[in-house]
């Protein structure tokens, strides 16, 4: 075995190509073991250990910089640099991210959690060195799905004035989460297929090194060649903007991948290096069906029971055959928010723009002018990339826009990149935003018809990660009255720990605007606790608390919710009784007030 715990990438330097083909065997076999068992991404990280290694083989960390776009791909660099014994607690609390993060390791050179950051990141990177007089390498890693997202393309104009090697591996898997869509898409597998002028190349190479003249002949028509290779490949966009291209090279070959990196490492400009490889590779299942094993949870749902994304994706496609002009937007996450169900019905009306969620949002606002109804469907963690949108395309002149917040609240395992804690303070702080935030299945039905039909401009419905609650009915807000002075206000999925407290319940399932109606009824109770499964800066519980005290509420008024900080990386259940959002925290914060 040459795996182990302590191998570091001095090792893999002075093994033989053999040997480290091996190795690449047995890191696929390392990861495939792993991550069944503790949950991660699994599909990506496949698809990059030879490349891994070719890396680790030509370039030397910490010192050399790799940054990964995304960091689903570095499984196999957090081997080889020191955490294989983590592994077992990989997106664990206290331990190991799924993501590369430089508090966790030295050779991490910047956290990787959402995609198209890696070419800024790295020339920022590499900048600082230039300042510095350090003239080592910077790599960055870029999935071709990080490529539909404009800011790739942004780092990529800018890294072309760089004076100093530069190195971008386009890593072109045909894959993000969702199957590649768009011109970039076409454009990449066009590139894939143009094996024309690497065959005429290695022909006119082959007769010309035969003899002296050909050789020498070879050196003067450098300028022919690049005529040639216009003529065959009309150039690339890569060029086009001021880089060496290198490729396309088999990802998979190692020693083809430590050749087209050896040359890289020699330029003193910036080169792309397009690498193609396959998403899930030497694993069968995750091969033919990549998107399904991009992440694997640790636990399975049983049979038969709904997350709350494919109860809203089958109501979508209910509601979109009713009506022509609802209209299904999706960034790169077609199947991960549900609307699998719609786009299959309606493919005309459904579109996926790629990792592109700020086009995403302004797309959907040029749909809402000319009278159609647009869904966007997003996670929470990127719709905030989104609020610059929100606020000047949507709002300003009242489209009637629909957010569909998936994965809303605690996440769990993808740790601080990911958790959907901050959606409802950001879209509340919007002038006319309405929001939902529904604990049940019909809950969320319900919301997503009112959203829909009732209601204008900004509507975000948000539900959270998981197995879907089921129960509620068609209403705002539900209030249980239990003839106690205490009242606990509370809203989505931890209403159902608040059920099981001793006190009344006031649910909100549309929680803002906040309604008068509302802070009547809080106004009844000498104690009043808001458990929100949010920041507390900026959430519903503070804007609540601030007009209770605008309307000489004279009760106490306490906030349960996340404070100033990120949320880390755990299981949801243990997350939440961390932040006491669970009956047992509940109950313990409501003894301790109700005795004061």
């Amino acid at each position: 075995m040459l795996l182990t715990p302590e191998i570091t990438p001095d090792f893999v330097k002075r093994l033989s190509l053999e040997e480290k083909r091996q190795l690449c065997t047995e890191i696929r076999s390392f990861i495939i073991e792993s991550v069944s068992r503790t949950g991660g991404h699994l599909a990506s990280s496949l698809g990059t250990v030879e490349l891994c290694v070719a890396l680790h083989s030509v370039f030397s960390t910490p010192d050399d910089k790799f940054v990964f776009d995304v960091g689903h791909q570095a499984y196999a660099h957090k081997i080889l640099t020191g955490r294989m014994a983590e592994f077992k607690r990989l997106r664990t609390e206290n331990g190991i991210s799924g993501f590369p993060r430089p508090s966790e390791s030295e050779n991490d050179a910047f956290l990787g959690g959402h995609a198209s950051i890696a070419i800024s990141a790295a020339l920022g990177i590499a900048k600082a060195m230039e300042l510095n007089g350090d003239n080592h390498h910077v790599v960055s890693i870029v999935g071709d799905g990080a490529l539909t997202g404009g800011e790739a393309y942004e780092g990529l104009n800018n890294g072309s004035k760089l004076k100093r090697g530069f190195i971008v591996i386009l890593n072109d898997n045909e894959m993000s989460i969702s199957k590649n869509s768009g011109a970039v898409a076409s454009y990449l597998s066009q590139m894939r297929s143009s094996t024309k002028y690497y065959d005429t190349k290695t022909k006119i190479k082959d007769v010309l090194s035969k003899n002296a003249v050909g050789r020498e002949l070879a050196k003067s028509v450098s300028g022919t060649k690049d005529l040639v290779k216009f003529a065959i490949f009309q150039s690339n966009i890569f060029e086009n903007l001021g880089y060496k291209y290198l490729g396309p090279v088999d990802g998979h070959n190692l020693s083809e991948l430590i050749d087209v990196l050896t040359v890289a490492s020699r330029l003193d400009y910036p080169c792309i290096v397009h690498v193609k490889t396959k998403k899930g590779k030497g694993y069968v299942p995750a091969e033919l069906n990549s998107g399904e094993y991009h992440g694997v949870a640790k636990k399975k749902l049983p049979a038969g029971i709904e997350t709350y994304s494919e109860v809203f994706g089958k109501y979508m496609a209910k509601l979109g055959g009713d009506d022509q002009r609802i209209c299904a937007v999706t960034a790169a996450m077609k199947y991960g928010t549900g609307l699998q169900y719609f786009a299959k019905a309606y493919r005309p009306r459904f579109f996926d723009v790629g990792i592109a969620e700020e086009h995403a949002a302004t797309f959907a606002c040029g749909l809402a002018s000319q009278g159609m109804v647009p869904v966007y469907a997003v996670y929470s963690t990127f719709l905030q990339r989104c609020y610059d949108q929100l606020i000047h395309d949507v709002s300003i002149e009242h489209y009637h826009v629909i957010l569909a917040v998936d994965r809303a609240g605690i996440v769990g395992e993808d740790g601080e990149t990911h958790q959907g804690v901050f959606d409802v303070s950001m879209i509340s702080s919007i002038p006319n935003s309405i929001i939902y935030s529904p604990a049940t299945d019909n809950e969320l039905r319900y919301a997503l018809k009112q959203a829909i039909y009732k209601e204008n401009g900004l509507v975000a419905v948000r539900y959270p990660r998981g197995a879907a609650q089921k129960g509620g009915g068609e209403y705002d807000y539900k209030l249980t009255e239990k003839g106690s002075s205490t009242l606990i206000v509370t809203y989505g999925r931890i209403t159902k720990e608040a059920e099981k407290v001793a006190c009344s319940l006031l649910q909100l399932v549309k929680i803002y605007p906040v309604e008068a109606e509302i802070i009547d009824i809080i106004g009844r109770y000498k104690h009043v606790v808001f458990f929100e499964e949010g920041v507390r800066q900026g959430g519903i519980a503070e804007k609540i608390g601030s007009e209770l005290l605008e309307n000489g509420f004279t009760g106490d008024y306490r906030i349960v919710a996340i404070g100033n900080g990120f949320v880390r990386c755990g299981e949801t259940e243990k997350t939440l009784e961390r932040y006491n959002l669970t009956e047992k925290g509940m109950k313990k914060i409501i003894g301790e007030y109700e005795q004061t």
